[in-house]
């Protein structure tokens, strides 16, 4: 209590700004420790076979202060998943703005979103996550993405226009899912290019 009352008479009743945010870095840093733990326990191990002691041990922390950031193994997925969404969702958009002209846009969009659909992930993991509201918002930046860019094509006429943008921004993201399936770089290219080649007039 005497420290609480002399932190009071030093700061003001007001802990500093530098104090708060130092902090809140640690925070971030612990959180993000145990993220990137979790990420690679699930790719050695697999899902079933993570456990919070295992997080724990992996991150250098003790148990208990694990479970003050996250309460179980699916909070800290949940967490990664959040995090690898808006990364993805910045890599897309990075690759429309850095397009060569306003017709490369889309094109590299899609390639983009091909390449992140090829990878791999464990399925009981994509079962679990895929069904957060994180990741329906996910998908609904998306198909925002691609309609504004269809919108666009169209009104250039190198898009068809006979199908509602709604339904072609739904075509390329079903499309291109098919390539978590595919074996090479080059069969994710191909996929790409006939994709395309649909939405043409």
């Amino acid at each position: 209590m005497a420290i609480c009352r002399t932190s009071a008479a030093v700061y003001g009743k007001r802990v500093p700004r530098l104090w708060t945010d130092t902090i809140e870095q640690h925070r971030r840093a612990v959180r993000d420790a145990t993220i990137d733990a979790t990420a690679a326990l699930v790719a050695e191990h697999g899902l079933n076979a993570v456990t919070m002691s295992g997080i724990a041990e992996k991150t250098g922390i003790g148990r208990a202060t694990l479970y003050k950031y996250f309460p179980d193994v699916e909070a800290v997925l949940l967490a990664w998943h959040e995090r690898q969404i808006a990364t993805h969702l910045a890599h897309l958009v990075e690759a429309r703005d850095h397009a060569r002209s306003p017709g490369e846009r889309l094109p590299a969009v899609l390639r983009a979103y091909a390449v992140l659909a090829h990878q791999r992930h464990d399925p009981d993991l994509t079962a679990l996550l895929h069904r957060d509201e994180h990741a329906s918002r996910a998908r609904r930046h998306l198909h925002g993405l691609l309609c504004d860019l269809l919108t666009d094509d169209v009104h250039a006429g190198r898009i068809r226009s006979d199908v509602p943008v709604d339904e072609l921004a739904g075509y390329c993201v079903h499309a291109l899912a098919a390539a978590g399936e595919l074996r090479s770089a080059a069969a994710v290219r191909r996929l790409v290019s006939v994709t395309l080649a649909g939405l043409r007039p």
